[in-house]
C-alpha cells in the first residue's frame, strides 16, 4: 500500500512540475492558466452522495433548469395559475421517452401538486385543455367525473429530435428530472407489501398555496449550486423585501411581496435559509439564500460554504431571467485560501470579494497591466494581471479589514493603497490624474459608460451568447468570437439572429436553423483552411461565414445545396445542364460551319459565340423583368380600381339603406320604419298564421264541400288564438313593469304584436298535429296501414314465423309509418283544395299614405250626414 502511495506521489510531482514549466515557457501577454493543487477539504465534489437526486452536477442542473424554464415560458401558460404550471412540469417529468403519453389518475396528479382531485378536475384540466400545451384524454367515472387521464405535453414532444432545443431531453434526463421531483414533492405511497415510500421534502404541504411553494422550491433547487447557495439577482431591488425575494420573484414571475411570503413559508419548514453576514464593524453585509438539502446532498457544511465562496463565484453559469449584470471573465484564484473554516452565520471578518463575480459587470481598463503580485491575507483590493488583450479589473465589493490601509500599502500596488470602500466618498486617484477623466461606471444592462464625458467602452464577452440557438450556431467559430471586440460581437450576434430568423421561414421542420447555420460556418472554415487563416474575423463572419450564397434563383439554394432537404439543388443542376447543352450545340454549329478550324481558333470562336448568347440572355432577362413589372403594375391598377368600385358600391348601398330606413310605415304611418315597422310586420305575419291555422283546423275536421262549416271552423280557430293571445298578454303584464309600458305606448304596441305572433306560431303547430292525427285515423290511412302490415309480415326473413314477436313489432312499425304518410298526403291535398276554393282572398288594406288624401278632400260641413267609413 505504501509503494502505491509513493508512486502516486511521484507521478503527481512530475505532473505539476511539467505543467509549471510549460506555463512558464508560454509567451508573454497570453493568459497563464495554471493548475494549482488545492488542499483537501470536506465537502468537495467527490463527496457528493452517490444516487442522491438533489446532487446534480453543473451540466445536469443547467440542462434541467433550462427545460423547466422553457416549459414555464410557453405562450399557452401566460396568466395560468401555479397549479397549472406545476402540473405541466409534473406531467413532463413522467413523460415516457418512447410514446410521450402520460397515464395518471386525477387524484394522483392532485397529490403531486398538493391539491384535491376536484380542484384538478375543475380548475387545472380545463385550463390545460384551453392552453393547447397539454392534450388531455379522460376516462369518466361513475358520476361523469374525470378519473383516468392520458396526457401528452405537446411542446416537449414537438422538441424531440430537434438539435439544440432545451426541451429535447434524453431518456436519462427524463429519469433524472422525475427523481428530482420525487425527492422534492412526491406525495408518498404505501405499497402492497407494506413498504412505505416517504413523501418528498415538501410532499406534505397541501392546500392553499401548496402548488406555488412546490414550484418555488423546484426552481430554487435548480438554481442552487453545490454549496446550496442560490445565485441572487443583480441590479436595484426593493429594499423592504430583500434581494432573495427579488430573485425568487423573477424566477416565479410574481411580485416581490408574494415571493417574500413564499420564502417565509419555506423557511418555516426549514427548506431554505436566508442569512445576513456581518462585517468586522458589526454592520449587516450581503444576504444569502441557501437550500440546505442541496448542500447536504453534496456533502457540504456551513464551513465549506464559506471556504469555497470564491471557487463557486468563478463557476461559469448561464444568467437566469431577471439578472441585470453580465457574466464576466473569471480570473484564476491563487493557491492561498482567503477564508477560514468558521460557521457561515457567525462570519464577521471574512471578505467576500468574489462571491458574485459572475454577476458583476466588467469594468473598462483604467490602468496598464502590472506583473503578477503575491496576495497577502486574501484581500480583494489588490490588482491582478491581464489576460492577453483583456482589460485588468479588481474583484467587486471590496471589504475593509481591520488594518486595511497597512495591508494595501504592503502589496506595493499603485492602485490598492488608500482605496475607499464601496459606499464611501472616493478620493481622486493618481490614475485619474494621469488619464484626465473620471473612471467609467456601469450603466443599465451591465454596459460601462463614461461619467466624465469619456466615450462608452464595451467589454467583449469571452463566452458565446447565452441564447442556446446562438450557442449552437456559432459553436464552430467560438475561437473567432473571442477575437472580436464588444461592438463587433454585438454586430455578429445581431446578424446571426437575423439569419436564424430567415432560415426558420425556409425550413419545413422547426428548430433546425441553428444546426444548419453551424454546418454552413463549418463548410466556410473548411474552404478557408481553418480558423488560423482568418486574419479579419469580423469581416469574415459578416461577409462570408454568415452569408447565404445562392447559386441559382431558388431562395433555398446555398452553394448548390438545398437548405430544407440537405440534398443537391435541382435548379442548379438544371441550370448547369442547360449551359452544357448550349455549349455543345454551339460547338456542333462551329464544327459544321468551320470544319477545318484549328483548336485555338475554334476555342476563341466558341467563347465569342457563348459571350454573344450570354448578352442575348441578359437582354431577354431584362425584357422579361420589365414585362413582369408592367404586369404587376397593371394588376395593382386593376386591384385598386376594383377596390374603388367596391367602395362606391358600398357607399351607394349605404345611401340606399339610409333612404329606405327613412321611409314611414305603410300600415300605421310611423316614421323612420324602413317602410314597415316591427309591430305591423308582426301583425301581418300573425294574420297569415291565423289564416293557416283556420285552414289546418278545417282540413282536419270539416266537410270541404260545405263553405259554412269551413267558415265556422276558421272563426273558431281565430277566436281560440285571440283568447290565447289575451292570456299570454296578461301573463306578460304580470312579469313586466306596467308603468314603463304606459309611458311608452309604441313599445307596448310592439310587445303586444310580438306576443300575438308567438301565440299564433304555437297554435299553427298544434292545429297541424291535430289534423295529422285525425287524418291518420281515416279509412284510407287504415287501409294503407293494413297493407303495410301484411307486406312486412311477408318479408322473406319473417315467412317462417309471421306471428312472432319480431315480425309483429316490425309490421306494427311499418303500419304506423304508412298511416303517418297517408295523413301527411291527405293534409297536403285538403289544404290545396281549400286554397283553390277560396275564390276571393282578403285584400291588403290600403296604406295610410294613400287613404289620408282622400279623407282630407271630403267636406266636413253640416251637410255631411253620412258616416265616414275608414
Amino acid at each position: 500500500m505504501s509503494a502505491v502511495a509513493a508512486s502516486a506521489a511521484a507521478l503527481d510531482h512530475l505532473l505539476w512540475e511539467s505543467l509549471d514549466k510549460s506555463v512558464d515557457d508560454a509567451p508573454v501577454g497570453r493568459s497563464r492558466r495554471r493548475l494549482r493543487s488545492v488542499p483537501t477539504t470536506a465537502g468537495t465534489g467527490s463527496d457528493r452522495a452517490a444516487g442522491n437526486p438533489l446532487s446534480l452536477g453543473r451540466d445536469a442542473r443547467a440542462r434541467l433548469g433550462g427545460a423547466v424554464r422553457a416549459l414555464l415560458d410557453v405562450a399557452g401558460l401566460d396568466g395560468a395559475s401555479d397549479a397549472v404550471r406545476l402540473a405541466v412540469v409534473v406531467l413532463a417529468s413522467r413523460t415516457p421517452s418512447e410514446t410521450g403519453v402520460v397515464e395518471i389518475r386525477t387524484s394522483e396528479l392532485g397529490r403531486w401538486i398538493g391539491v384535491s382531485a376536484s380542484y384538478v378536475a375543475s380548475d387545472v384540466l380545463p385550463v390545460l385543455r384551453r392552453s393547447s400545451v397539454v392534450s388531455v384524454e379522460t376516462t369518466e367515472g361513475d358520476y361523469g367525473q374525470d378519473t383516468g387521464l392520458r396526457c401528452k405535453v405537446l411542446p416537449l414532444w414537438a422538441a424531440q429530435d430537434v438539435v439544440g432545443h432545451p426541451l429535447a431531453l434524453a431518456k436519462k434526463e427524463y429519469a433524472t428530472l422525475l427523481r428530482l421531483l420525487e425527492a422534492l414533492m412526491a406525495p408518498g405511497w404505501v405499497h402492497k407489501d407494506n413498504r412505505v415510500t416517504p413523501a418528498g421534502l415538501i410532499g406534505t404541504r397541501t392546500g392553499r398555496g401548496a402548488a406555488t411553494d412546490r414550484l418555488a422550491l423546484l426552481l430554487l433547487v435548480l438554481e442552487a449550486r453545490a454549496t446550496g447557495r442560490v445565485r441572487l439577482c443583480g441590479g436595484a431591488v426593493d429594499t423592504k423585501r430583500g434581494r432573495a425575494a427579488a430573485t425568487l420573484a423573477r424566477l416565479m414571475g410574481c411580485t416581490a411581496a408574494a415571493a417574500a411570503g413564499i420564502l417565509g413559508r419555506l423557511e418555516e419548514r426549514e427548506l431554505v435559509f436566508r442569512m445576513r453576514l456581518q462585517t468586522a464593524s458589526g454592520l449587516a453585509n450581503r444576504s444569502r439564500l441557501m437550500v440546505p438539502a442541496v448542500a447536504a446532498a453534496h456533502g457540504r457544511t456551513g464551513a465549506d460554504v464559506v471556504r469555497e465562496d470564491r471557487a463557486e463565484a468563478l463557476e461559469p453559469v448561464f444568467s437566469e431571467r431577471g439578472v441585470a449584470a453580465r457574466r464576466s471573465e473569471p480570473s484564476q484564484p491563487e493557491a492561498d485560501p482567503q477564508v477560514n473554516g468558521v460557521p457561515v452565520a457567525d462570519e464577521t471578518d471574512v471578505a467576500e470579494p468574489g462571491v458574485a463575480a459572475t454577476l458583476h459587470t466588467d469594468h473598462p481598463p483604467l490602468i496598464t497591466p502590472v506583473p503578477s503580485l503575491s496576495l497577502s491575507r486574501g484581500f480583494s483590493g489588490e490588482g491582478r494581471g491581464g489576460s492577453g488583450d483583456l482589460p485588468d479589473r479588481a474583484c467587486e465589493r471590496e471589504d475593509q479589514a481591520a488594518d486595511g490601509e497597512t495591508a494595501a500599502a504592503a502589496t506595493g500596488s499603485p492602485v490598492a493603497g488608500d482605496g475607499p470602500l464601496r459606499g464611501e466618498k472616493p478620493k481622486k486617484s493618481s490614475v485619474d490624474e494621469r488619464v484626465g477623466q473620471r473612471p467609467a461606471v456601469a450603466g443599465a444592462g451591465g454596459r460601462p459608460k463614461a461619467v466624465g464625458g469619456g466615450k462608452a467602452q464595451q467589454q467583449r464577452r469571452v463566452g458565446l451568447p447565452v441564447d442556446l440557438g446562438l450557442r449552437v450556431a456559432l459553436g464552430p467559430v467560438a475561437w473567432l468570437w473571442e477575437q472580436l471586440s464588444g461592438w463587433q460581437q454585438d454586430q455578429v450576434e445581431a446578424a446571426a439572429k437575423a439569419e436564424l430568423a430567415r432560415l426558420k421561414g425556409l425550413l419545413a421542420v422547426p428548430g433546425g436553423a441553428p444546426q444548419l447555420l453551424a454546418d454552413r460556418l463549418t463548410d466556410r472554415l473548411e474552404e478557408t483552411g481553418g480558423e488560423a487563416l482568418v486574419d479579419k474575423p469580423f469581416g469574415w463572419l459578416i461577409g462570408r461565414g454568415l452569408v447565404q450564397r445562392q447559386a441559382c434563383s431558388d431562395r433555398r439554394c446555398d452553394d448548390g445545396t438545398r437548405l430544407d432537404t440537405g440534398g443537391g439543388c435541382e435548379n442548379c443542376a438544371n441550370v448547369i445542364h442547360i449551359r452544357r447543352a448550349r455549349r455543345a450545340r454551339i460547338g456542333a454549329e462551329i464544327d459544321r460551319e468551320l470544319p477545318d478550324l484549328p483548336d485555338g481558333e475554334r476555342r476563341r470562336v466558341l467563347e465569342d459565340r457563348l459571350r454573344e448568347q450570354a448578352v442575348i440572355g441578359a437582354e431577354d432577362l431584362a425584357w422579361r423583368q420589365e414585362q413582369a413589372r408592367a404586369e404587376w403594375a397593371r394588376r395593382e391598377a386593376a386591384r385598386a380600381a376594383a377596390a374603388e368600385q367596391a367602395e362606391r358600391e358600398r357607399q351607394a348601398a349605404a345611401a340606399a339603406d339610409a333612404v329606405r330606413q327613412a321611409l314611414v310605415c305603410e300600415d300605421c304611418g310611423r316614421g323612420q320604419a324602413a317602410g314597415l315597422c316591427e309591430a305591423c310586420d308582426h301583425r301581418r305575419h300573425t294574420e297569415a298564421l291565423i289564416g293557416e291555422a283556420g285552414f289546418l283546423a278545417a282540413a282536419g275536421s270539416s266537410d270541404l264541400t260545405d263553405p259554412g262549416s269551413i267558415a265556422a271552423v276558421a272563426a273558431k280557430a281565430r277566436t281560440a288564438i285571440g283568447d290565447s293571445t289575451g292570456a299570454a298578454w296578461q301573463e306578460f303584464l304580470q312579469i313586466t313593469d306596467v308603468a314603463t309600458l304606459e309611458a311608452d305606448p309604441e313599445a307596448a304596441e310592439d310587445a303586444y304584436a310580438f306576443t300575438a305572433f308567438q301565440t299564433a306560431q304555437q297554435a299553427v303547430g298544434e292545429y297541424q298535429d291535430n289534423a295529422l292525427a285525425m287524418l291518420g285515423r281515416t279509412e284510407e290511412a287504415e287501409a294503407e296501414a293494413r297493407r303495410a302490415y301484411r307486406a312486412e309480415q311477408g318479408r322473406p326473413w319473417f315467412q317462417h314465423n309471421p306471428t312472432g314477436a319480431d315480425a309483429v313489432a316490425a309490421a306494427t312499425k311499418a303500419a304506423d309509418a304508412a298511416r303517418e304518410r297517408v295523413g301527411e298526403y291527405l293534409l297536403a291535398a285538403r289544404l290545396e283544395q281549400l286554397r283553390e276554393q277560396t275564390a276571393a282572398r282578403t285584400e291588403r288594406p290600403v296604406s295610410w299614405t294613400d287613404r289620408l288624401p282622400g279623407l282630407a278632400a271630403r267636406p266636413l260641413g253640416g251637410d255631411a250626414t253620412g258616416a265616414v267609413i275608414v
